[in-house]
């Protein structure tokens, strides 16, 4: 298939990209520099010169491709609007196709809000965090237009041995200061590795159901203390992990860091079960101790 991603040079849409790329299909990807031409270039695909937040100068390209996968995201602009205004203008591009346009579009674990014991999937109902609750808007809203065949990925905390969703754990840890745990270290995290995400959204672009959502999560919940009790000691950190209240890590991060804070479970039965997805990273602590 020929695809176009959004998002193509960020932790999780470069590992997309390669993964696309690995499985034989084309892909055009949204580059905004000359460095992230380059790189998209070197990892085989097809660069676009354009800016997510100027899509007229990029969305012709819609009317030619089979998909879009969009996993541009970012956490310090006003994404909800620049988000919309890119849906709007892919929409307006495919209503003069023959068929609808295939959107891969991505939600997350955090539209699901608290879930305490209970293991979200895709029949529960969405309680998000205020400052996320535009992606669940703006999928309303591509949900009902006639010219898209939308689908919806919701991936949970999604790490490397690089870091990913750790990143500030690995930070902290290789440095030798105190891993900071926002909320609480019993809090959990339903968590994807990033190449196991990668080859989930590559299942849904093949074999995913329009109108559908699909979570993707490989462990339903990992408890923040023990993954930092992990990273330090991958690193040799002697310092301990210190607790900052949920106020606090929102006043000095933004209103995201909610997020990291929420005490979370999410399962995946219904992509391993429809699409046969099978993660290759099931423990994340384990593969932190090795």
């Amino acid at each position: 298939m020929h695809v176009l991603l959004l998002g193509g040079t960020g932790s999780i849409g470069s590992a997309i990209l390669e993964d696309l790329i690995a499985h034989g299909h084309h892909v055009t990807a949204l580059a905004r520099s000359s460095a992230a031409t380059e790189q998209l270039a070197k990892r085989g695909a097809e660069p676009l010169s354009g800016d997510l937040t100027e899509p007229s100068k990029w969305v012709p390209v819609a009317a030619e491709i089979d998909a879009v996968i969009q996993v541009a995201a970012a956490f310090d602009t006003d994404m909800g609007s620049i988000d919309k205004a890119a849906l709007k203008a892919i929409t307006a591009t495919a209503s003069a196709r023959n068929a609808p346009l295939r959107v891969i579009y991505t939600g997350g674990c955090w539209l699901f809000g608290e879930t305490g014991d209970r293991i979200a999937d895709e029949r529960t109902p969405f309680s998000p965090l205020p400052s996320f609750a535009w992606m669940a808007d703006n999928w309303e809203w591509l949900n009902n237009e006639p010219s898209i065949a939308p689908i919806l990925v919701h991936p949970a905390m999604v790490y490397d041995l690089d870091g990913g969703v750790l990143h500030r754990y690995i930070d902290a840890a290789t440095q030798g200061t105190s891993i900071e745990i926002w909320g609480s270290a019993e809090a959990r995290w339903p968590l994807v590795h990033r190449a196991d995400l990668a080859s989930a959204y590559r299942l849904v672009l093949e074999r995913g159901i329009s109108g559908k959502g699909y979570c993707v999560a490989a462990e339903d919940g990992v408890q923040t203390g023990a993954l930092a009790d992990a990273v330090r000691a991958r690193f040799g950190s002697a310092a301990p992990h210190t607790i900052l209240p949920v106020a606090d890590a929102v006043t000095r991060h933004g209103a995201w860091a909610a997020g990291p804070a929420m005490d979370q479970r999410m399962g995946s039965g219904k992509i391993r079960r429809e699409l046969g997805w099978v993660p290759q990273h099931n423990d994340a602590i384990a593969l932190f101790s090795r």
